[in-house]
């Protein structure tokens, strides 16, 4: 799964995603893209908000095709 399907999956739009993880709605776009990665930090942020491990947020493919 993406990064965005495992968005859509909490049904969280990108600024949703965001406002929970204290980041504006076009890092979370970019991350979707592929064109930035998250820190470590972030990727723990997002996991838990998404209420997945670190393990399957890294093993993400993060470009929403």
């Amino acid at each position: 799964m993406t990064l965005r399907q495992f968005r859509e999956k909490k049904g969280l739009t990108q600024a949703e995603l965001g406002n929970r993880v204290g980041l504006k709605q076009t890092t979370i776009s970019q991350y979707e893209n592929g064109s930035r990665t998250p820190t470590l930090a972030m990727a723990k942020k997002l996991s838990d908000v998404l209420e997945i491990s670190l393990d399957d947020f890294f093993s993400l493919n993060f470009i929403s095709k």
